[in-house]
Formats: structure tokens, C-alpha cells, sequence
């Protein structure tokens, strides 16, 4: 009985840390690529700046 109740909360703390870990990951990618974006919009504004 113990160890059923055990196993179950390692498999819930296991998907829980595969969660966390995955929604961390999304943000980071998600954050890299708005940053990526923005420089480049900014670029192209300096660059469409320049040729007035």
C-alpha cells in the first residue's frame, strides 16, 4: 500500500518538473523569437530611415 502511494507521487512530482519544464522552455523560445523579430523591424525602420 505504501508503496503504490509512493510511486504515485513520484509520477506526480515527475509530471509536474516535464510541465514546469516544458512551459519554461515555451517562454524562453517565445521571448527569443519576439526579440528577434522586434531587432529586425527596427532595422528595417532605421534602414527605411536612412534613405528619406
Amino acid at each position: 500500500m505504501e508503496t503504490s502511494v509512493v510511486n504515485v507521487l513520484i509520477l506526480v512530482a515527475l509530471g509536474l518538473l516535464l510541465a514546469i519544464t516544458g512551459g519554461i522552455s515555451y517562454l524562453t523560445f517565445a521571448e527569443w523569437r519576439d526579440r528577434r523579430r522586434l531587432d529586425r523591424e527596427q532595422k528595417e525602420q532605421r534602414v527605411k530611415g536612412k534613405r528619406k
